[in-house]
């Protein structure tokens, strides 16, 4: 068939398709985006396969950093963990390893996301309901008892007080006798996400900013298998954002924490290989895989064309991706699994590093063992039954996705002019760039919702009245904060308080100066100086951080 006979084919099943009954629902993607009801040929003509795809494990790294993604390893499967005290979290994360986890994930709760100790003021009520509660390194030693570090691949999801729960890690690694360069694991440590989305902040922007750089420093030097930041889409998406939005946030965040170490001195191939990215998998399949392929894209071609990365590993993106914990339901909770399962797969065609599955019931409580057990049996499903290991990047060439991918890789970059005219990712916060964006994104998707253009199975559609939930539900004993607080209390007591305060005033002199946090920090964590003990030791130089009301 020459062009002028396809035109033509096209032009009439367009008018066909154009005169056609509909089921009469919202044809765009959860984002917001028309979707054609077919893609052609015409879609791709301007793609170069060699520039803009190439093989697997080639620059750009559209098709996957690595030439046979999952033949050659499977992805790492992580279930996020943590509740109630460090014995009860020890307990849940060697149930996991039992029963075929691959690595660990800490969830941490609220106080201790926040730098605040267990006996505070502030938290009361909350302590280890919606994580693992630490103060200490006596926490930490507890949390990781009978798990050797050099192991173990563990993640930890804390941000502000990111460089103190580190240091008590590396205390607890001394202790077990394990090399700094013998630990593996990534903590989260993106603090610009949560001045965009999530709020856990302490102290303002640019002091953050400080200690950041000194982890990835001293990680680079130190720690040289951990990764020191995962640069956090997740949140941002969870906040309400488009894929776009979430996708471009995200590299821009990551493209800031690069800027300031260049800023520093530091070789960016010493460096960049060690920082990750953590990603939503939404609703719309081919919407995130689309995702997924243009950030490691838009990545390389940075990494190499404006920052002047040398070493491939450099200018590959590697990617965590979680399920979208927005998108699970209190109603019919049994339906999450299914919708845990589809999000999964597009993460793994999409060619994620690692995953967490979410579990039904994580809108009701804390995952019960049942339920996470069910979320890792799914990643375990997928890998060992679907045939989707089997080869690398199965949906490229698609029509569809290959211009789902293009659009997305468009949309980020005007997305980064808009930062950029800002004057980067720092001043658009202060200005409420972002905010005001995802509250846009948000807004437009709930309404959506009310008006059924958007269905929610169980919840705006197939709706079951008064059905009785019937799954078990894991309760946190009200008796957890009190043990925590009577652990810390004992702590104060008995350690050498001479030592500690002396490690605080050093803490405090080292925020003064120039020299690189850390080490101070993890003299202070071997001399049981406490969470909060630290994060106040900073906030005398430091201050703290009060977001402007956005409109």
């Amino acid at each position: 068939m020459n062009e002028n006979e396809f035109q033509k084919k096209k032009e009439e099943y367009f008018e066909k398709v154009k005169e056609m009954k509909t089921t009469g629902m919202k044809f765009t993607s959860v984002s917001g985006e028309e979707v054609n009801p077919l893609y052609t040929p015409d879609d791709v003509k301007d793609l170069d396969y060699m520039k803009d795809l190439n093989f697997p494990g080639e620059y750009p790294y559209t098709r996957g950093i690595h030439a046979n993604q999952y033949r050659g390893r499977l992805w790492t499967m992580r279930q996020f963990a943590g509740f109630g005290t460090p014995e009860d979290t020890n307990e849940r994360f060697k149930y996991l390893l039992a029963n075929g986890q691959t690595g660990l994930s800490v969830a941490f709760d609220l106080p201790t996301l926040m730098g605040w100790d267990s006996d505070s003021e502030y938290s009361k009520g909350e302590v280890g309901i919606c994580g693992v509660a630490i103060s200490s390194l006596r926490d930490m030693e507890i949390l990781f008892d009978g798990i050797p570090l050099d192991k173990v691949s563990t993640s930890m999801t804390i941000n502000s007080p990111a460089a103190m729960v580190f240091a008590f890690y590396l205390a607890v690694a001394k202790k077990q006798g394990i090399a700094f360069d013998k630990l593996r694991g990534t903590l989260q440590n993106d603090i610009l996400k949560e001045y965009i989305a999530q709020k856990e902040y302490i102290y303002p922007p640019n002091p953050s900013m400080r200690i950041i750089t000194d982890m990835i420093e001293f990680t680079t030097n130190e720690v040289p298998q951990w990764n020191p930041v995962s640069v956090s889409g997740y949140h941002i998406r969870e906040a309400g954002s488009t894929a776009a939005q979430e996708l471009a946030f995200t590299l821009a965040d990551g493209f800031t924490y690069i800027e300031h170490c260049l800023e520093r001195g530091m070789d960016i191939d010493a460096f960049a290989p060690r920082i990750s990215f953590f990603f939503n998998s939404h609703l719309d399949f081919f919407e995130e895989i689309a995702k997924f392929r243009a950030a490691r894209r838009i990545y390389a071609r940075r990494m190499k064309e404006k920052y002047g990365a040398k070493s491939p590993r450099s200018w590959w993106l590697r990617f965590h991706t979680q399920t979208a914990g927005c998108t699970l339901t209190a109603q019919q909770p049994e339906n999450n699994i299914v919708r845990t399962a589809f999000q999964a797969m597009a993460a793994v065609l999409g060619g994620t590093q690692s995953l967490h599955t979410n579990s039904m019931d994580e809108t009701l409580a804390l995952p019960s063992e049942k339920a996470v057990k069910i979320a890792l049996r799914t990643q375990q499903l997928l890998a060992y039954e679907t045939g989707v290991i089997n080869t690398v990047d199965p949906l490229g060439g698609s029509y569809y996705v290959e211009s789902l991918t293009d659009k997305m890789e468009a949309e980020a970059n005007r997305i980064f002019d808009e930062i950029d005219s800002l004057g980067g990712v720092i001043p658009a916060i202060e200005a409420g760039y972002f905010q005001r964006e995802i509250a846009d994104a948000a807004y437009r998707y709930q309404r959506e919702l009310e008006s059924k253009d958007k269905f929610v199975v169980g919840v705006n559609e197939f709706v079951e009245e008064n059905k009785k939930i019937d799954i078990p539900i894991l309760q946190i004993s009200e008796g957890v904060e009190k043990r925590q607080v009577d652990r810390l209390t004992e702590l104060k007591r008995t350690r050498d308080n001479a030592a500690a305060q002396a490690s605080i005033e050093k803490i405090k002199a080292a925020a003064l100066s120039n020299v690189n946090l850390m080490p101070v920090l993890v003299e202070a964590a071997e001399n049981y100086v406490t969470l909060g003990e630290m994060v106040a030791a900073l906030k005398e130089h430091f201050g703290t951080y009060e977001e402007s009301v956005v409109f």
